[in-house]
């Protein structure tokens, strides 16, 4: 007898259809055949599932069993296949009648005593499911809530595969589960960071507030200890909070590497601080079978890389596109996977390999070699992607012990809310949405200057031999800083600070 389920395979973060055909059939020599170009977690499966059906009271067909998952040529890499073709047998071999499995879509892991385990990327298969217009989605209990958050689609979690055949035969009553987005988003739309921590430094604070209202890229240097990385923590305070539709986007990413735990959505905008020996496929993505690295893992929100000159060099280099683009291709010979990777790079670093180079409290020992060799490590190309770069100097004692302490993030990001508004207005509510993504024809249209601010930019472009990327970059920011100031023109003084953050090229790489 034929038995056919619904069910879903991830390839990157993309949830693929996949047809789950089960045929048992007396006549023959007894033999299990997987088919379907399955990797070795779907072949083990075949072990799995006949154990699970033992344990569960059900028993194992010993005839000639052929379990086909079409289509052949999708490469299929997951424990998710133990549940609908267990269900398969148990259908297939006439031990149950499941009279409502047309309707659903099935997948899960199962244990060998029969009970569901967790799979990776359901919330990316629960939104294929709906747009493939299925009704129901059967899955284990411990990804429910996940994709529930998708709404128009019926998800019923089951704790083991007696529970499945009870659900599919009509034996037992159960409600799908119901998720309150609003409810989830007051929930989890909270940061423990806050500015008011941060004493002093009131220069890389305002670079900041310009980072996180244009999505600029932003470099800071300066000796250790002065506060870049508690910085950094602190930017997606002061960043708009996510949409439902950037939690989802941002989310499926996490599904699909397993890496939710317990919370059905990102609620936060995400923070990622990969150490300095991360590979080039940790970084931005990779592998046999294609995985997000932590770009895209970072999508909607913060890539902080300390330490930047200790990273290997053609690490860094990788990240060159999809600083331009927002996403990264994954190439393999049978297909491409492309991952979003929309972010907003902080990186920080020391002006030495001791640390200490202008810094009036200790003495640096570096020799110019040295210095050179330690600051060659970051390339031109890359500096020229980043927007803002700034030193964080020493704070004093009496900043540390006396000063009050500084804005909140709520007030700061009213400023920036602000500012975004102006953004959304003049890009008609499309994209890129922030000034930081303009392309060269919108930095041309948006960022038109007057004579004297022209003529500051030319100075400063002759002065630090800028290329034509970072005019661009200085345009951006300079246009930032106007809605920041809520006026309609870029002004002279606003140029002029935008390319105070440039002073790296110059101060330091020259």
């Amino acid at each position: 007898m034929l038995a056919k389920l619904a069910s879903y395979t991830l390839i990157g973060i993309e949830a693929e259809p996949v047809e789950v055909e089960v045929d048992v059939s007396a006549s023959g020599v007894p033999k299990t055949v997987l088919v379907g170009l399955a990797e070795a977690a779907v072949r083990e499966s075949t072990h799995r599932v006949e154990r699970a059906l033992v344990n569960s009271g059900y028993r194992r067909p010993s005839d000639r069993i052929v379990i086909n998952l079409a289509p052949a040529d999708l490469k299929k890499d997951a424990g998710g296949f133990d549940l609908p073709i267990a269900l398969g047998l148990l259908l297939g071999s006439g031990q149950v009648a499941l009279e409502r499995a047309a309707d659903f879509a099935v997948i899960g892991e199962l244990a060998l005593t029969g009970e569901t385990r967790p799979i990776k990327g359901a919330l990316s298969i629960a939104l294929k499911a709906r747009a493939e217009g299925r009704r129901a989605l059967l899955l284990p209990s411990s990804n429910a809530a996940e994709a529930a958050v998708v709404q128009g689609l019926d998800v019923y979690p089951v704790g083991s595969l007696a529970e499945a055949v009870g659900l599919l035969s009509g034996m037992l009553d159960a409600e799908p589960t119901a998720i309150d987005l609003d409810v989830v988003f007051r929930r989890l739309a909270h940061y423990e960071e806050d500015f008011s921590d941060v004493k002093g430094q009131d220069a890389a604070k305002r670079a900041l507030l310009v980072a996180a209202s244009g999505c600029h890229n932003l470099l800071m240097i300066g000796p250790p200890g002065t506060g870049k990385t508690l910085l950094a923590r602190r930017l997606p305070t002061i960043m708009p909070p996510l949409s439902p539709a950037e939690s989802l986007e941002t989310t499926r990413i996490y599904s699909a590497m397993g890496l939710l735990g317990a919370q059905p959505l990102l609620g936060v905008r995400p923070f990622r601080s990969p150490h300095h020996s991360v590979s080039d496929a940790g970084l931005v993505g990779g592998g046999s079978t294609p995985q997000p690295g932590e770009i895209s893992l970072a999508h909607k929100g913060i890539l902080f890389l300390d330490e930047l000159p200790e990273f290997n060099r053609k690490t860094l280099e990788v990240l060159r596109q999809p600083l331009e683009e927002g996403r990264v291709t994954i190439s393999r010979a049978l297909r491409s996977v492309t991952f979003p990777a929309e972010f907003v790079l902080v990186a920080a670093m020391n002006p030495c390999p001791c640390g200490y180079r202008g810094d009036p409290r200790k003495a640096c020992n570096c020799s110019p070699p040295q210095v050179e060799r330690y600051l060659g490590k970051i390339s031109g190309p890359l500096l020229d992607r980043i927007d803002l770069h700034i030193h964080v100097p020493a704070v004093p004692f009496t900043q540390l012990a006396e000063a009050p302490p500084g804005p909140t993030s709520s007030t700061i990001l009213e400023e920036v809310l602000r500012a975004r508004a102006r953004q959304l207005d003049r890009f008609d509510g499309g994209p890129p949405g922030v000034n930081g993504r303009m392309t060269p024809r919108q930095v041309r249209k948006h960022c038109v200057l007057k004579p004297e601010s022209s003529a500051l930019l030319k100075g400063a472009m002759e002065e630090l031999g800028l290329s034509a990327r970072a005019h661009d970059k200085v345009l951006r920011v300079a246009r930032t800083l106007a809605d920041l100031e809520g006026t309609a023109d870029i002004e002279p003084h606003q140029v002029a600070e935008a390319v105070g953050y440039r002073s790296l090229d110059r101060s330091v790489w020259s």
